[in-house]
């Protein structure tokens, strides 16, 4: 057991050593060597998103052990679970109008376990909240997200605004993690709870971009394949280039 825990912790202190350029550069080195598995060995890339959703409900139940257990809600970030339950409303509303499946089901459970929590933070555990530390101004999160899903938005066949809207909770999920990023920042001192709930949001938000990514990346290689055939069509048409 010892002999294998020696290379683990040889690789981590190598990587700890390392200048923040370094650690930037191993990190998505290590993002994109995680896409090229997930490309290779996952076919059903709507899988990632239903995963994804998984361990944020898993994270969420650690958030809900911690409230129940040790009666604190120190070192966590209001805001970010009020920022958690506005995307997973829009979302909601979103699979409603546009397609009902298993990820509307995980969507509204997930909602429910988070306004509990902030339910928790804003009323039973007031008193250990830590509202000096959690001091990221929501509307540095929300405009940016509102701006950018009106200018960028998927193009389908639904209505504008909901699309629109799905554009926006897909912005917001991913930023928003921030203001508890920034309690962690300023308390300085990070409850294994807590870090245990921050490792679930990473993973799944790297999930969910990961099956963004090969969605776009699987709808590109369809798109160069037409236009392959295309231009091989056109080739054969002609005579003189077919040798007739």
């Amino acid at each position: 057991m010892k002999g294998s825990k020696r290379p683990i912790h040889a690789v981590t202190t190598w990587v700890r050593r390392q200048p923040p350029k370094m650690k930037a550069f191993l990190a998505v080195l290590s993002g994109l060597a995680a896409l090229l598995f997930l490309r290779i060995f996952v076919h059903d890339h709507d899988s990632l998103f239903v995963a994804a959703e998984l361990v944020h409900a898993l994270g969420i139940s650690v958030l809900i052990y911690k409230l129940t257990r040790e009666k604190t809600c120190a070192g966590l970030s209001l805001k970010s679970q009020e920022l958690t339950a506005m995307f997973l409303g829009v979302r909601l509303y979103c699979s409603f109008v546009m397609e009902y499946d298993i990820h509307t089901l995980l969507d509204m459970a997930t909602l429910v376990t988070t306004l509990w929590v902030i339910y928790m933070i804003r009323f039973k555990l007031k008193s250990s909240y830590m509202d000096d530390k959690d001091n990221l101004a929501m509307y540095y999160v929300v405009i940016p997200c509102a701006v950018l899903s009106l200018l960028i938005h998927p193009t389908t066949r639904h209505h504008p605004l909901n699309r629109i809207l799905w554009a926006f909770c897909v912005y917001l999920e991913a930023v928003s993690v921030l203001p508890q990023l920034r309690v962690m920042q300023n308390a300085k001192i990070v409850e294994p709870f807590t870090a245990h709930y921050v490792f679930a949001l990473g993973v799944a938000r790297f999930l969910s971009c990961a099956h963004w990514v090969l969605q776009v990346f699987q709808l590109l290689l369809s798109f160069y394949h037409l236009i392959l055939q295309i231009r091989i069509q056109i080739y054969c048409n002609v005579p003189e280039m077919c040798g007739m």
